[in-house]
């Protein structure tokens, strides 16, 4: 899904060099082959944000509204499961009649199929698989739908090919470095549960960090002044929490209340973190929502506020920086922590507040 309408899920990339000026004439020399080259390996290339089959990557063709709006495509030919299946098990009875057999070896199976599929494989319509991408010409951050593990390493892969530099997830881990100056991964790892010690817990930023927001919002009113104005935050379910080690590795609560279920109380007494919720912010009348993944600062169905009819153009520009100031809000709590988190007494002292918090919850059947 890209950036231009409904609900919007990212991953946000810090280039290692700023975008340089003739980035677009770079796409443009990395742009999606012809389709009218694809054979039986997938091709992969850079196409404009207009639709999947624009080649031509321009100034005019790939700026809009002010951002570089582009998609990296794969394109190839796959033959549907359903079709593969029965056009081989078509081939199989028919040699084991001609050859009087109740069975085929597999070996003979494994050529069979090599050969429907070399038959097949060419008459078949390519696919289109695309990760979107915008950035601002001047900027060193790029929002990306690159969400799964696969997705992120091509996207990576072919965008240094483009550029010539790298590109780094914004994590817990690199946002603290880029914001604060500091490496975040060497920090003494810190039970929240007064019923779990220290070693037993999981260690992850992005945990404490999700956890210590939900805290923050039941127990300090939610409200961050910052020099954009006064945000105010809200956590709601599905909720998952996390604990690697002995028992349970991963609960999820959906339905009803979670935040004030008894199952909540009981995952959190267990040792257990929130790595996932779905974070309301508020400033002023605007609204967004989203689901936050505490340990890749992945953010999923990102709902946006309600704006006025627009063009397009002007619409998208208005959807970009909506976007990114949900985006400032989260990091702005982000700092927040991290404040504490860095600063030894502060940490200590927010720990023992936590660990009362946990234990003083009324879980709700």
């Amino acid at each position: 899904m890209g950036f231009e309408s409904g609900n919007i899920s990212f991953r946000g990339f810090y280039l290692k060099r700023k975008m340089p000026g003739d980035a677009v004439r770079r796409f443009a020399d990395h742009a999606l082959p012809a389709l009218e080259s694809l054979r039986n390996e997938p091709i992969t290339g850079w196409v404009t944000g207009r639709h999947l089959l624009d080649r031509h990557i321009t100034d005019e063709s790939a700026i809009f509204a002010g951002y570089l709006r582009l998609n990296l495509v794969k394109a190839e030919r796959k033959i549907p499961a359903p079709l593969l299946r029965a056009e081989c098990m078509m081939e199989e009875l028919a040699a084991m009649q001609a050859e009087g057999l109740e069975y085929l070896k597999r070996d003979q199976r494994i050529k069979i199929k090599k050969e429907i599929t070399e038959r097949l494989l060419p008459d078949m319509p390519p696919q289109l698989k695309a990760i979107p991408i915008v950035c601002g010409r001047d900027d060193e951050f790029i929002f990306s739908g690159a969400m799964s593990d696969g997705q992120v390493e091509a996207l990576i892969l072919h965008l240094s090919q483009a550029l010539g530099s790298g590109l780094d997830p914004m994590t817990p881990e690199s946002a603290a470095l880029k914001r604060k100056g500091h490496s975040i991964q060497d920090l003494v790892v810190t039970s929240l549960s007064p019923e779990c010690a220290d070693e037993e817990v999981s260690e992850s930023p992005g945990l404490d960090f999700l956890t210590w927001l939900w805290f923050y919002s039941e127990t300090r009113g939610g409200e961050l002044e910052t020099g954009q104005g006064t945000w105010a935050v809200m956590l709601e379910g599905p909720l998952t929490f996390v604990m690697e080690g002995s028992g349970a590795h991963e609960a999820s609560l959906r339905k009803g209340s979670p935040l004030q279920s008894v199952e909540a109380r009981c995952a959190l007494l267990g040792g257990k973190k929130l790595s996932r919720a779905r974070v309301t912010l508020a400033r002023g009348d605007e609204q967004w929502s989203g689901e936050l993944d505490a340990q890749s600062f992945a953010m999923r169905g990102v709902k946006l506020p309600k704006t006025e009819e627009l063009d397009a153009v002007s619409r998208f520009q208005d959807r970009m920086l909506s976007l990114k100031s949900y985006l400032d809000g989260i990091l702005a709590y982000y700092d927040a922590f991290l404040d504490e988190r860095i600063d030894p007494r502060r940490w200590k002292e927010t720990v023992g507040q936590m660990r009362k918090w946990v234990a003083n919850r009324e879980g709700k059947r």
